[in-house]
């Protein structure tokens, strides 16, 4: 496992970009089974409070979920809804983006997964997910950024373990 790749401001859009890198001994082909779809996100990511399979629309390109992401602090808690379409389903890269349908301009959310084999040649089953995480809206404060690095440090067992399964 390799350590949290940091939390960082996007200065032109108000936006945040956060990258993160997990190793485990899986093959490329589990640790996809597992991040392409994001029904599983909830079983091993507090801040997805749900992600349900959803009808696609005239012109998505791929399935889709209507996610609620949630994060509190202290007492304030906060929940987000967001219609996210896989948009690229390759062997090593997975992408889902936010997709609404009510006509309105929404902030962008995307979750871009690469998963490497470091195993390749070897005989051995080990890989690496590079997750990035883009939201392009205003509304971050810094005191999450504390909270998604607790949140991504605490998901990494879960993930491993939804893997070895």
């Amino acid at each position: 496992m390799r350590n949290f790749g940091g939390v960082g401001r996007d200065g032109d859009t108000g936006g945040v970009d956060v990258v993160a890198d997990l190793s485990c001994d899986a093959s490329p082909e589990a640790v996809r089974k597992v991040v392409s779809d994001l029904g599983t996100y909830p079983d091993w990511l507090d801040i997805v409070g749900s992600a349900e399979a959803a009808s696609p629309a005239e012109g998505d390109i791929g399935p889709v979920w209507d996610v609620v992401i949630q994060a509190s602090v202290g007492p304030l808690r906060r929940s987000k809804r967001l219609r996210m379409i896989r948009t690229i389903d390759e062997p090593t890269r997975i992408c889902f983006e936010r997709s609404e349908l009510d006509g309105r301009h929404h902030s962008p959310w995307r979750l871009d997964a690469r998963i490497t084999d470091l195993g390749e040649g070897t005989g051995t089953a080990r890989s690496t997910l590079t997750m990035g995480l883009h939201y392009g809206g205003s509304l971050w404060i810094p005191l999450l950024d504390r909270l998604l690095t607790d949140e991504i440090e605490r998901s990494r067992p879960r993930l491993v373990a939804l893997i070895a399964r």
